[in-house]
C-alpha cells in the first residue's frame, strides 16, 4: 500500500473499507461512515492531544548532534512531565527514512543532553542502546514551555513537508499526552458528530497516551506498543453500561481506544473508570471483552497495529482485507484511508456475557460487495 503523503486529515475522497459480521467486504466513501452504525450504538474516541515530542539537540559528552523522540511516561498528570522514555537517533531529520537514520552517540547513565532550551539527563538505557529514560531539569512550567517552543511533532519520511501541531491534533483533542496522534480520530468533525446524534448513536471519549509507531530498529519495533497510560471517565463507563443494556455495540475509534478499554475491563464486559497503564499486547490470542467494532487507519502487515486486528478476525479474513486495500489503492499511515471491522469471533448468544452481535442491514446497502464468502 502507498502512504498518504499530505497532512490532510479529512480529504474529500477518503475511502472506507467495511467488514460486516459475516466477514464480507464492502467499499464506501468515508463520508458515509455514520451509515454503518445503528441507533443505540456507542462510538468512543481518544481525546489525547499530541505533544511536540521530537527534540533536536546535542549530546554534551561527545558534542554530537542527535534527535530524541519522547516515547512514554508514567502517568497523564500535567505535573508529571520530567521523566520520559525516549528513542534516540543520530544527526538528521524526518526526511531520511527512520530505518536509515544514523545511530546516536553512545549513551550512558549520567549523560547530559541539551535539547534547545531544555536540559535533560540520561538516567539509564532500557535494554537497548537507543531506548533511554531521561529526566528534564527545571520547573514544570519551564519544561512545558521548552517543549512548546522547541519540540516538533514526530514525523516520518512519507510526509515531506514539516508538520505543525494543528496537523496532528484531532478535532476532539484535549490533554497533550500523546506522542503520536491517535490518527483514527482524524475522521471526526462536527458534521459527523451531529449525524451520530441525529441517528441516536452515542459518542464518548477517553484519554490514552498514544505511543510511537516506528523506531527504525527491528528489535525495538518488536517491543511495540510500549506501556501507555490512560484515563477512562466515569461518564464513558456509564455510556457503555447504557449501550450494553440497550443491546447496542461499542465502536472504538482507533487501536488506542481498544487497548485502553480492554485493559480496564480485566475480564469483564464493562471497563473500570479511572487511570491505568495499558501494558498488554492485543492480537490473535486476545478475547475481546468490550469492543465490538474498530474504526482504524489502514496498517501494513508486520506492524503492531496490524497485529491488533487479529483479535477481531481470522487470518484469512485479514488477508483478504490486505489484498482488497492493495488492489483498490487505499492509502496507509496517519493521513490515509480507513477500515471498519467487527469482532468476528463472538458467536451469536455466546462469549464473556456479551450480547450477540446484531445484523446490520445498512452494511452493504448501495455498496460494492467483494469476497462475499
Amino acid at each position: 500500500m502507498k502512504p498518504a503523503q499530505h497532512p490532510v486529515q479529512r480529504p474529500r475522497d477518503a475511502k472506507l473499507l467495511v467488514v460486516d459480521e459475516q466477514g464480507r467486504l464492502a467499499h464506501a466513501r468515508r463520508a458515509q461512515l455514520a451509515d454503518f452504525f445503528a441507533p443505540g450504538d456507542l462510538v468512543i474516541a481518544n481525546d489525547a492531544a499530541t505533544l511536540p515530542a521530537s527534540l533536536h539537540g546535542v549530546h554534551a559528552r561527545s558534542g554530537q548532534a542527535l534527535e530524541v523522540r519522547l516515547a512514554g511516561r508514567h502517568s497523564l498528570r500535567v505535573d508529571d512531565v520530567r521523566a520520559f522514555s525516549a528513542i534516540a537517533f543520530g544527526a538528521g531529520d524526518h526526511r531520511t527514512r527512520t530505518e536509515d537514520r544514523t545511530a546516536p552517540p553512545a549513551l550512558r547513565a549520567g549523560d547530559s543532553l541539551q535539547l534547545g532550551p531544555l536540559h535533560a539527563t540520561v538516567l539509564r538505557t532500557l535494554g537497548h542502546p537507543r531506548l533511554i529514560e531521561l529526566r528534564f531539569e527545571g520547573e514544570i512550567d519551564a519544561i512545558w514551555a521548552g517543549l512548546a517552543r522547541h519540540g516538533k511533532p514526530i514525523q516520518y519520511a512519507h510526509v515531506r513537508e514539516p508538520l505543525a501541531l494543528w496537523d496532528v491534533w484531532t478535532p476532539v483533542a484535549a490533554l497533550p499526552v500523546a506522542f503520536e496522534p491517535p490518527s483514527a480520530g482524524f475522521v471526526l468533525d462536527w458534521s459527523l458528530l451531529q449525524a451520530l446524534r441525529e441517528r441516536g448513536i452515542g459518542f464518548a471519549t477517553l484519554t490514552h497516551a498514544a505511543g510511537i509507531s516506528s523506531t527504525g530498529d527491528a528489535a525495538l519495533d518488536a517491543r511495540l506498543p510500549f506501556d501507555e497510560p490512560y484515563h477512562i471517565p466515569a461518564s464513558t463507563v456509564r455510556a457503555i453500561e447504557r449501550t450494553r443494556a440497550a443491546g447496542g455495540q461499542v465502536i472504538a475509534v482507533g487501536t488506542t481506544v481498544t487497548r485502553a478499554l480492554e485493559h480496564a475491563a480485566a475480564g469483564g464486559r464493562v471497563p473500570r473508570a479511572g487511570d491505568g497503564i495499558a501494558d498488554q499486547r492485543i492480537g490473535a490470542h486476545t478475547r475481546l471483552q468490550v469492543v465490538d467494532a474498530l474504526l482504524s487507519g489502514t496498517h501494513e502487515p508486520g506492524s503492531s497495529h496490524h497485529e491488533l486486528l487479529r483479535a477481531f478476525m481470522p487470518d484469512d479474513v485479514l488477508s483478504r482485507i490486505d489484498d482488497a486495500l492493495e488492489q483498490q489503492g487505499y492509502l496507509t499511515h496517519e493521513f490515509g484511508d480507513s477500515v471498519l471491522v467487527r469482532d468476528l469471533f463472538t458467536p451469536a448468544g455466546a462469549g464473556a456475557g456479551r450480547d450477540p452481535p446484531r445484523t446490520r442491514g445498512t452494511v452493504t446497502r448501495g455498496l460494492s460487495l467483494e469476497c462475499a464468502h
